[in-house]
């Protein structure tokens, strides 16, 4: 199986409008296999090239200074994460990273009216060593927040509602968020253990993600599990992103777009890969519920998939806060000792790439 592609500047008509035929290729590359690679995003010249040389220039900081930044210092979950803090499938990833979303204050807690609030705050930036990477990183985000805007109203009118049908969940803050990550294998001459994982398999709980894999990296790394198929190796390409499906669209559309299981193969020895994702999500207090769907896509939408260690909860701040807590159990339990017996259950661990 191939993952399908899509080019991003034929979403619209000679006229501005969406694309008939852009929607319907995008639900059925979504539905069909939940993954799919976009071309024509409209990234400027150079700023690919500029945002990971300032994700290298971070990561090649001594351990002490990107320690400065340590997400156990977060209890928005912002920050550093060293290498094999992150927790999927109940077990470390070989992999380090920086989490961000939209610049918030903190919010207090007798002003929260659920849980999920603690998911705001500020980020955690190397103002101080490499000042550049928080302009790159926040203008990634603000291209790839336009580029995944248009999937969802060409996905709305792909699956037969209004254009603007999600509108309403993402209006005002929507809680994107984003990771500049490295994935590091053993020292030259170390196997990797037999367990190893760059990250494991796991489906992502946002709406859409929207990945930029370095092209120069090895080809090696992610792979998907479409419906009905092994796993099928997702490699770099120049200039383009890969998009696929979260937990939330799929509760959305009642499973019948799917939220694919993937997983990052580790890397070898002496090698690196570098990757930004960026997770589309509404606002933390927004609620998914199934959409009317056609009545042909209802006759093809299976329900969502769920188990009884990770139900799949229809606010997404309920949703995200589960991921977060047990992806990072060592924030959790630090900051919100509440939760920290969700945090060390290892056999419900999920997370995002």
């Amino acid at each position: 199986m191939t993952i399908p592609a899509l080019r991003f500047d034929r979403a619209h008509d000679d006229a501005g409008r969406l694309d008939p035929a852009f929607g319907a290729a995008l639900c059925d590359a979504l539905h069909e296999v939940g993954f799919l690679r976009l071309t024509g995003f409209g990234a400027a010249p150079g700023q690919v090239a500029e945002l990971f040389a300032a994700a290298t220039a971070f990561f090649d900081l001594p351990l002490d200074r990107r320690l400065a930044l340590d997400n156990r210092e977060s209890p928005h979950f912002r920050g550093y994460t060293r290498l094999g803090h992150e927790i999927t499938a109940g077990r470390p990833d070989a992999r380090e990273q920086i989490d961000f979303g939209p610049e918030q204050p903190p919010r207090p807690r007798a002003e929260w009216d659920q849980e999920y609030r603690l998911l705001e705050g500020p980020n955690r930036w190397p103002d101080d060593t490499v000042p550049q990477l928080r302009a790159r990183a926040h203008a990634w985000a603000e291209l790839m927040s336009t580029v995944a805007g248009t999937l969802t109203r060409a996905l709305a009118a792909g699956l037969g509602l209004p254009a603007d049908h999600f509108d309403p969940i993402f209006a005002g803050e929507p809680h994107w968020f984003g990771k500049v990550i490295r994935y590091v294998g053993p020292a030259h001459g170390e196997e990797p253990a037999p367990d190893a994982q760059g990250v494991g398999p796991h489906a992502d709980w946002g709406f859409l993600t929207l990945l930029l894999q370095d092209p120069h990296g090895p080809v090696a790394g992610l792979q998907a599990r479409p419906p009905g198929s092994g796993w099928v190796d997702v490699p770099p390409a120049e200039d383009s992103l890969v998009v696929n499906v979260g937990e939330m669209l799929e509760v959305a559309t009642d499973g019948y777009l799917v939220a694919t299981p993937h997983r990052v193969l580790a890397c070898g020895p002496g090698a690196t890969r570098q990757s930004v994702g960026f997770f589309w999500s509404p606002r933390l207090d927004a609620r998914l519920d199934p959409v009317p769907l056609p009545a042909e896509l209802a006759a093809r939408a299976p329900g969502v998939h769920e188990t009884a260690q990770n139900a799949l909860l229809p606010t997404f701040g309920d949703n995200a806060l589960k991921g977060w807590v047990r992806s990072h159990p060592e924030v959790a339990v630090r900051h919100h000792p509440h939760l920290a017996g969700a945090a060390r259950d290892p056999g419900t661990a999920e997370s995002v790439q």
